[in-house]
């Protein structure tokens, strides 16, 4: 539908643009973090959840598959699908019972499901890149839904 391009020029920026995010978000809304390993996709799921005055240590549930999160009575869910071996995994683990009108989830690496997952509201792709000397991120949003064009919306404005 629509995409917005931002270079991250540190992790404060990439904490400011999750919180962005975060603020604008509604339950029911699925969003995509995609990205190389070390790009930072769980650092926008920290500064996503902090932003909603989460407090604890926020991990990346690589092993776990998903971290449940309730803050201010919004269940989020934080899914990490890197390991695995194929996308029936995922529906042998029972995920997509955790997607509903109510909950908010933040998926890291969906190409490991890819057939078993909604679809994105939401996708960020992250990817390194040196700007200017400096070396970043380069973060591209896209909306793919009526939720995703209201939060890039507010990050483009």
């Amino acid at each position: 539908m629509s995409d917005y391009s931002i270079f991250l020029k540190n992790e404060e920026a990439q904490l400011q643009l999750a919180a962005v995010i975060a603020v604008n978000t509604q339950p029911g809304t699925v969003i995509f973090l995609d990205g190389d390993l070390g790009t930072g996709k769980t650092t926008l799921v920290r500064g996503f959840l902090q932003s909603l005055g989460y407090t604890g240590n926020v991990k990346s549930p690589t092993y776990t598959l998903v971290e449940p999160y309730l803050i201010d009575k919004q269940q989020i869910y934080h899914f990490d699908l890197y390991r695995l071996g194929s996308p029936d995994e995922f529906e042998y683990a029972g995920g997509r019972d955790y997607f509903d009108d109510d909950s908010i989830c933040l998926i890291e690496w969906p190409d490991k499901a890819e057939g078993y997952l909604p679809a994105a509201d939401l996708l960020c792709q992250l990817s390194y890149q040196n700007k200017a000397g400096v070396q970043g991120r380069q973060c591209v949003i896209s909306a793919n839904s009526d939720k995703g064009l209201i939060i890039l919306d507010k990050i483009s404005n």
